[in-house]
């Protein structure tokens, strides 16, 4: 959720310096990339994989268990599991490790050893982790202000969030049909929490780059975008509603909105934001930011980055980093340190959690892989593809799973799984190569991605099969849910991916 706050309320005047201090930081972005600060003198890094992977806890009826903290105390594994939004999530931080020979099969059974520790040691606690985009078992009462994890971050986060909207946050969605019915469910609500941001539970991918190679990094990781959600779509259910295929998409946007109707209807953007513009440079989107959003968190620091800059130091940029991780791009820049360089990398937040930790690995090995063969590509894809075309094909993306029909240059209108055969299988193949990953470990994850689309069965079409199978058979919605969520726990615990799942 970002960095720690040491405040809990803020003036008038916090928010007139944190302006300021933003415009500074922007500023001396701007200096450092004109300056080639971000040069290191030691050999360039190889590529390095980053992940975040967010996890429900259920307890053993598959309720949510609002009981983070006692898990975390558990778990004693501070560096590796953190708190999140709400009292049912916790955060699992991935070490960055290289994308170069089998270092990503190493990496994977690294995780798979932190989870099992992890089990063992919180079995008394009646909780475990769940890998899914949202716990189908939640429901509404389940998201109430009384769940927000006690920390000053999310509560200060929940309070901003409101005191800028000035009303309740309407929640507003209408699903897909259930197999075998032409039914369209809707979920209405109101909340007086941002609670619901924490049901959507995600995989989030870092990649280092160098700046003058991040504009391109970005534009295809938004080209990308839409083909990833359907590919990997995990969210088929909220408070017994059967909604999109990955409705962290809409829900997340909904749930941290900061506009009322009036200002939606006046064109304000939301900070759930894929964007509306191919960028140049990495300072394009960290000037928007600066233009167009107002601070939620304006924590001033006493840093002066022009002054450090001037001095040799490396600048925090304390300001510029609070208030970029309170405006929630599907692909957002991040400005860092690490080891006393400054570095600049791509944060994808399109992906849910899950099913199975194999299959978030192939997710991963998928987009880095047909990322870098975007980029390396002699016609960059951005120039034949309209920018509202890659939006629109994340929402069908969202929505169909690999039901959609995405727009892609050169095919025209094409299903999202004949896509990702035909055109981004061998891309994926080609870029991770030039990477450097072996072929045990290209042929290991992008033969799941292969299967998926073949079997055409995501983590959202076995949940959605599952939960209409038990109807048809005489279950009501929820028994239907939690006899799913218990076979979707056991098969998650073997850990055969998704597309072999028994129907």
């Amino acid at each position: 959720m970002g960095a720690e706050l040491n405040v809990r309320s803020f003036t008038r005047d916090d928010r007139r310096q944190f302006r300021r201090k933003v415009q500074a930081c922007v500023s001396v972005l701007d200096r450092m990339l004109r300056d080639d600060a971000f040069i290191d003198v030691q050999e360039p890094p190889e590529p390095q994989l980053g992940m975040e992977i967010e996890f429900n806890l259920v307890r053993d009826d598959m309720a949510p268990a609002m009981s983070n903290l006692e898990v975390l105390q558990a778990i004693d594994d501070s560096s590796v599991f953190q708190t999140e939004l709400g009292q049912f999530n916790v955060e699992m931080n991935v070490a960055p490790g290289p994308l170069t020979g089998d270092a990503t099969i190493e990496l994977e059974e690294k995780l798979r050893q932190s989870l099992r520790r992890a089990d063992e040691r919180m079995h008394r606690q009646n909780a475990q982790l769940v890998m899914v985009g949202m716990l189908p078992t939640l429901e509404l009462d389940h998201l109430g202000r009384e769940w927000i994890t006690a920390n000053p971050r999310y509560e200060a986060l929940n309070e901003q969030i409101f005191a800028a909207r000035g009303e309740d946050i309407e929640l507003d969605l209408d699903g897909v049909p259930m197999p075998g019915t032409d039914i369209v469910e809707q979920l209405r609500a109101d909340t007086n929490s941002v609670v619901p941001e924490a049901a959507c539970t995600s995989l989030q991918l870092h990649l280092r780059v160098a700046p003058k190679e991040f504009a391109a990094h970005w534009n295809a990781a938004q080209c990308l975008a839409g083909v990833q959600v359907a590919l990997a779509a995990n969210s088929p259910f909220l408070a017994g509603k059967s909604l999109w295929h990955e409705s962290r998409i809409p829900l997340f946007a909904q749930a941290t909105d900061t506009r009322t109707l009036e200002l939606k209807n006046q064109g304000v953007r939301p900070r759930v934001w894929f964007g509306e513009r191919w960028i140049d440079s990495v300072i394009d989107l960290f000037q928007e930011n600066s233009r167009y959003f107002p601070a939620l968190l304006p924590e001033v620091s006493d840093a002066d980055p022009e002054a450090d800059l001037d001095a040799g130091r490396v600048p925090e940029l304390r300001e510029l980093q609070m208030h970029n991780g309170t405006i929630y791009r599907w692909n957002r820049p991040v400005y860092d340190i690490a080891d006393g360089h400054p570095h600049l990398r791509v944060e994808n937040r399109v992906l849910p959690a899950g099913p199975t930790l194999l299959d978030m690995m192939a997710n991963a090995a998928f987009y880095y892989g047909a990322l870098r063969g975007l980029v390396d590509a002699e016609q960059p894809l951005w120039r034949r593809m309209s920018f509202d075309a890659a939006q629109e094909n994340l929402s069908i993306g969202a929505k169909y799973g690999l039901d959609a029909r995405l727009y892609w240059p050169g095919l025209g209108w094409i299903g999202a799984d004949e896509l990702v055969l035909r055109r981004l299988l061998p891309l994926a193949h080609e870029g991770l190569e030039a990477y450097g990953l072996s072929s045990r470990a290209r042929d290991r994850y992008l033969g799941i991605i292969e299967q998926r689309c073949l079997n055409r069965r995501t983590g959202a079409a076995w949940q959605r099969e599952q939960v209409a199978r038990r109807e048809a058979a005489g279950a009501d919605r929820r028994t239907a849910l939690t006899e799913m969520m218990r076979d979707y726990v056991h098969n998650m615990a073997e850990g055969r991916p998704v597309h072999e799942w028994s129907a």
